[in-house]
């Protein structure tokens, strides 16, 4: 069966292949909504798919997407990239990820990879100021949004919450159930990037111990990102007789690793330890006790990311604060804070 071209379809529509051409993209020139239906009608009448490849090579766009994250094991860059794909389908793109795994290296590989496709823009979510990266995509004149973290390194668009003020909150709330001291879980680095999401829950934690009169000194402690590796950092932490009456950690996925040490030490939480967290993931109001954490709003801050790297007309040159889009944090109250009712459901 011979394949059905543009022709077939401006043929039995009764236009030219242009006005097709137009139909199917959306543009550049509008359509008469009389045309446009005869060549829809004829489209589907003769089973027409448009060549993408042909369209990517013409237009020097596709319909993708390019999405760089740290580690997509983590719940909290799964759910990301997920929200991502779905505020991308909805503009009918589809998103390609990559890891970078922490590593300037395979952060610039997909940098390079994801351009070289010529994606409609690329979304990174960078954890640290590459400056490889940043000549990667200046050298590309690359359409990049910046999400969850703004590199001092790479000066674009953002889409961030506030991570400062959600660490506040989540602080002030265990000192206020009548802890001594709020003991933090920040991360590896001891001099933390700037616009590093941990390095500002860490700063967050600190002003709300300070406003409190309560000293940080040798109350920070270092820890990976994920559960796994922060369940060992949490063992050795808690088996100190001196240890801390609260915990803040700077991701739910550390928290979790914290209740499973506690529990495998018979530390009781909260009536012994409390603990709170920081994204609000899915599994936060699992937990055996549920998770107290900030949540930050992904499907919103999805969207607008994803409108950022696709409208030209919201990318405007302008000041730093004009190109940051900041999405407010708030607190989510379960169990392990020691609270006896939550607010999960109130939001």
């Amino acid at each position: 069966m011979a394949k059905v071209t543009r022709d077939d379809v401006a043929r039995l529509a009764g236009t030219s292949t242009a006005v097709v051409s137009y139909v199917i993209n959306n543009g550049p020139r509008p359509v008469a909504p009389a045309t446009r239906e005869r060549v829809l009608a004829a489209i589907k009448e003769l089973g027409y798919r448009p060549d993408r490849v042909a369209q990517a090579m013409a237009s020097r766009r596709t319909d993708l997407i390019g999405m760089i994250v740290p580690d997509a094991r983590q719940p909290f860059f799964a759910e990301m990239a997920h929200a991502v794909e779905q505020a991308a389908a909805e503009r009918g793109k589809m998103v390609l990820v990559g890891n970078s795994d922490y590593r300037d290296e395979r952060e610039v590989h997909y940098l390079r990879a994801f351009l070289g496709m010529r994606v409609s823009g690329l979304i990174l979510v960078s954890q640290g100021p590459s400056e490889r990266a940043a000549a990667e995509i200046e050298a590309w004149d690359a359409r990049v949004v910046l999400l969850h973290e703004r590199p001092e390194a790479i000066d674009d668009v953002a889409v961030v919450t506030d991570d400062i003020g959600g660490a506040q909150l989540a602080t002030r709330h265990l000192l206020e159930h009548g802890n001594e001291y709020v003991a933090c879980l920040g991360g590896m680095e001891s001099t933390p990037a700037v616009g590093d999401p941990v390095a500002d829950h860490v700063e967050g934690w600190r002003r709300a111990m300070h406003e409190s009169g309560r000293s940080t000194e040798g109350r920070l402690f270092q820890a990976p990102y994920n559960r796994y590796d922060a369940y060992q950092v949490a063992l050795k932490l808690l088996a100190d007789p001196d240890r801390p009456p609260a915990i803040f950690c700077s991701t739910d996925d550390q928290a979790i690793g914290v209740l499973r040490a506690a529990r495998e030490l018979r530390i009781d939480v909260p009536g012994d330890l409390a603990v709170a967290g920081f994204d609000d993931v899915k599994e936060a109001g699992l937990t055996d006790p549920p998770l107290t954490t900030v949540f930050s709003d992904r499907p919103a801050m999805a969207r607008a990311a994803v409108d950022l790297v696709l409208d030209d007309s919201l990318r405007v040159s302008g000041s730093r604060r004009e190109r940051l889009k900041q999405f407010p944090s708030a607190l989510v109250v379960r169990r392990s804070c020691g609270c006896g009712e939550s607010t999960a459901g109130a939001r």
